[in-house]
């Protein structure tokens, strides 16, 4: 059996539930036209793992990781089995492997877990008795059963873990822009599209916060050599960026509205600070700007966390924007999500001037 395609559908690919249907007849008609097999990656629908987070939250304002891990990963469920069902309405087999039954096996961390053995045979089983193969995204298990999560924004992560297993050289990961653009069209004007980036650019950007890419799923692209080819949501779903081996240096601006920053007392505060938000596997920057911690991407409880590890708490700083140019960064600091929008376009504007400086990193409106 020739290597399954491998496909990614994000949590906007799914705004309606005939939303399905059409995924599941586009689906079937590459079946049909390709003669191949598909392992599709999907999340939960838009809002509804932060539905799932508000009723635990309701029950106890700080939740164990182990029944966030349990509770939040089902959103992603629910949209597998939709697909599934849908696939089925169409004249496909189908079947959905949920984190336990995949065979990505992580540490015990519940959430933000690292992947640490991948077994295929429970895929390849799957893919023989199925045309589809239906996963939701962020899921695994660890050596005892139990579910783990991979994070906010981790479909990517399984889509690429799940190509490693089944031997595929290139994973499509679908969204509601067509690729990496030099920064947020939804929030920019005047943005470029980058056709071609390196696996380090792109985990460069990811990692101060560009929601195209998981930073983590592009390095396990990078360490199998998986090519990631970037869709847009909707048929007939072009592509817009390739990250691989080629690709040139990019200038791009990153926010993320869910990131903030935390100013410590001291740098030894700052320190310990960063290294227990690593340890946890959350995204994190230590800044240069003085005793300062970007913590990337939200969705962590960061008042509980600082508790249970025994930190001082550290105060607001701002919402960090990042310009790159290569491997040249420069985090700067805004006092809210306005200021942010305002920052990040003048940076982008700045960046684009060939003979523009490179801004230095500042604080404003803090």
């Amino acid at each position: 059996m020739k290597s399954p395609a491998v496909l990614k559908f994000g949590g906007s690919s799914f705004r309606t539930l005939t939303a399905y249907g059409d995924l599941a007849r586009a689906l079937s008609d590459r079946v049909e036209r390709e003669g191949t097999k598909l392992v599709v990656v999907v999340s939960g629908q838009p809002g509804e793992t932060e539905q799932f987070r508000d009723r635990l939250n309701q029950v106890n304002p700080h939740p164990e990781d182990e029944s966030v891990a349990g509770l939040l990963t089902l959103a992603d469920t629910v949209g597998a089995q939709l697909l599934a069902t849908a696939l089925h309405r169409v004249g496909r087999t189908a079947t959905v492997l949920a984190g336990h039954q995949l065979g990505l096996v992580t540490n015990s961390a519940f959430m933000w877990a690292r992947l640490e053995h991948t077994d295929s045979e429970p895929l390849l089983t799957a893919l023989f008795d199925n045309d589809v193969v239906v996963v939701p995204g962020g899921q695994a298990a660890d050596t005892r059963g139990r579910p783990t999560w991979l994070g906010k924004n981790s479909s990517d992560l399984s889509a690429v873990a799940v190509a490693a297993a089944v031997g595929a050289d290139r994973c499509e990961i679908h969204s509601d822009v067509d690729g990496i653009y030099s920064t947020d069209p939804h929030l920019v004007s005047g943005t470029r599209l980058l056709k071609e980036v390196s696996y380090n650019i792109a985990a460069l950007m990811s990692l101060y916060g560009a929601k195209v890419l998981h930073r983590r799923a592009v390095r396990l692209a990078q360490k199998h050599r998986i090519e990631i080819v970037c869709r847009l949501n909707r048929a007939p779903f072009p592509a817009g960026s390739v990250i691989g081996t080629g690709g040139t240096s990019a200038s791009a601006v990153v926010l993320n509205q869910h990131s903030i920053a935390l100013s410590y007392d001291s740098d030894a505060d700052a320190d310990i600070a960063f290294a227990a938000f690593h340890s946890a596997n959350i995204d994190t920057i230590r800044l240069t700007t003085g005793p300062q911690v970007a913590v990337i991407g939200g969705f962590v409880d960061l008042e509980e966390f600082q508790r249970r590890q025994g930190l001082t708490p550290g105060v607001y700083a701002g919402v960090p924007v990042t310009a790159l140019r290569g491997s040249k960064v420069a985090t700067h600091l805004a006092a809210g999500e306005d200021d942010a929008l305002h920052l990040a376009q003048r940076l982008h504007d700045e960046l684009q001037d060939p003979n523009a400086r490179f801004p230095e990193p500042v604080l404003q409106g803090v």
